[in-house]
């Protein structure tokens, strides 16, 4: 080996499939951080692997997407990328434009999030590899659907995390998931370069169409070219997309890409189902509901009751536009992080999910599906690990029961995130969505993603949002339509029928409404 600049390099020219790893002061062999491929696990040796050829982005803009999340292992039976081209097609007829794939990552043991990936250029031999995912991406290609994927660059996972030993990959500290990773300290620069390479990789030679970058807030980066920054450059032409619980312009105004809007979320979730408990503590009001589905955040310099101390900056919808801010329903998060893993549909009434359907999927923000919410799943999910460590998965388990203990949850109310039964629990049902209120859920999201299509709410714009008692009026106007959405969210409230200026289109949702009660 010589080494060039900062970097070491081999002068043996490896074969495709040859197995490899290096010894550091003569231990036993390591793989390579930079690994494409992990055959054996995230303990073995790495494989020499290249793709066939380069793929490009076919959908590189944000506007009009329609993003459909899921966990590859959870999303099929089988809990493999191959098995998840089969309902590629389902995908398509729903409406959905863009598939946005949960970390792919390779991690430890069978089963996880994705969230402790140590391998940042590879993919997990669980879901079928690399070249899965390759065959993944022509697949939805082929349907005219994009493909998001989910990379996390803010910590490495606890487990087969060996970078440390070739170079200063974290810079220690905690972020809460794993250590900080070295983006401003000495040999930082590398540590770029190993994030921005991993990023043209899915861009560039997988044809991946969009990123969605897991709690940028953890970046530990103050310097004057913050990494987000490198990595849209880096990405280009692909979109990207940060999660973050700041609610801060810049990641939009400043660096030109979307961000998952949880302020949203919160006001229909609480509004609709009535918790106000936790980080909803500001959030169950239609006052709140209209003037956050105005202004895209709640917290924009207000006092968050959650935080004990004012949270957010406001946004300016004259330098962004609204399909920037990506909304939902649930997430992974938003399901997961409860103590029981319990979506919404297990604790909503089938037109209360449509409720809060509809205030996403019709309003001009770009909404994303989280697996099984369209015909309102009945499995939950829940939060799961595998980890080869005994000692990690005690840990977890530990800190699971201590985090929930604390908002007055039993132990027996949280599933043991190492347990087999925790993660095959978590997997969809597929036929049920054919059956019953499923199917008449099923029906209600399709009606309302070929609606959006229709109305061109991509280009739309908030004109009004109007709070009443147990109801909300907002209006909007896209460059063919004016859309009026009347939403009542009691079961006692009744939407007013007059004193209002409609457009040609009104859309009235109630979840009190019944079949001999049509609304």
């Amino acid at each position: 080996m010589s080494r060039a600049g900062e970097w070491f390099t081999s002068e043996i020219e490896p074969r495709l499939g040859d197995r490899y790893g290096f010894k550091i002061d003569g231990g036993d062999p390591i793989a390579d951080p930079c690994s494409r491929r992990q055959p054996d696990g995230i303990h073995g040796l790495s494989e020499h692997w290249e793709i066939d050829r380069p793929r490009s982005p076919i959908n590189t803009d944000l506007a009009g997407q329609v993003l459909y999340e899921l966990h590859v292992g959870t999303f099929t039976p089988e809990g493999t990328l191959d098995s998840a081209v089969d309902k590629l097609d389902y995908l398509a007829e729903l409406g959905v434009t863009a598939v946005e794939l949960m970390p792919v990552q390779p991690f430890g043991g069978q089963r996880n999030w994705g969230y402790d990936g140590v391998y940042w250029h590879a993919v997990s031999e669980v879901y079928g590899g690399p070249d899965a995912l390759v065959r993944f991406i022509d697949a939805a290609h082929s349907r005219g659907l994009a493909v998001v994927l989910d990379v996390v660059y803010n910590h490495f996972g606890p487990d087969g995390a060996y970078g440390n030993l070739f170079g200063p990959y974290t810079a220690g500290g905690s972020t809460g998931w794993g250590e900080v990773v070295n983006l401003q300290g000495k040999g930082s620069d590398g540590v770029r370069k190993y994030i921005l390479e991993a990023v043209r990789q899915w861009t560039q030679d997988f044809g991946i169409d969009g990123l969605r970058l897991d709690a940028v807030h953890a970046f530990d980066d103050t310097g004057a070219f913050s990494i987000t920054e490198q990595i849209r450059d880096a990405a280009a032409p692909s979109f990207v997309i940060a999660e973050t619980d700041q609610n801060d312009p810049r990641y939009t105004e400043q660096f030109g890409i979307a961000q998952w809007d949880d302020d949203i979320h919160h006001a229909i979730h609480a509004a609709v189902s009535g918790e106000v408990h936790g980080y909803y503590a500001d959030f169950g009001s239609t006052e709140v509901l209209a003037e956050t589905l105005k202004n895209g955040f709640w917290h924009d310099g207000k006092y968050s009751t959650f935080r004990g101390r004012t949270h957010g900056r406001a946004l300016d919808f004259d330098s962004i536009q609204r399909h920037q801010l990506v909304t939902y329903t649930t997430t992974h998060d938003q399901t997961g992080n409860r103590a029981r893993g319990d979506r919404p549909s297990m604790n909503l009434t089938g037109p209360q999910q449509v409720l809060k359907a509809a205030l996403v999927l019709i309003s001009p923000y770009t909404p994303m599906l989280f697996m099984g919410e369209e015909w309102g799943a009945s499995t939950p999910f829940a939060f799961f690990v595998d980890h080869e460590n005994t000692d990690l998965n005690d840990a977890t388990r530990a800190g699971r029961l201590r985090e929930f203990s604390r908002m007055g949850w039993a132990p027996d109310d949280v599933p043991d995130p190492a347990a087999a039964e925790t993660y095959e629990a978590s997997k969809l049902k597929w036929e049920e969505r054919l059956n019953g209120d499923h199917a008449r859920i099923a029906e209600a999201y399709r009606d309302l993603i070929e609606m959006r299509a229709q109305l061109g709410m991509a280009d739309a714009d908030v004109v009004e949002a109007t709070p009443g008692d147990g109801w909300v009026r907002m209006g909007y106007a896209t460059e063919a339509h004016v859309v009026t959405v009347l939403a009542n969210l009691s079961d006692a409230t009744r939407l007013p029928s007059d004193g209002h200026e409609l457009g040609p289109w009104e859309v009235r949702i109630d979840v009190a409404a019944r079949e001999d009660n049509p609304s």
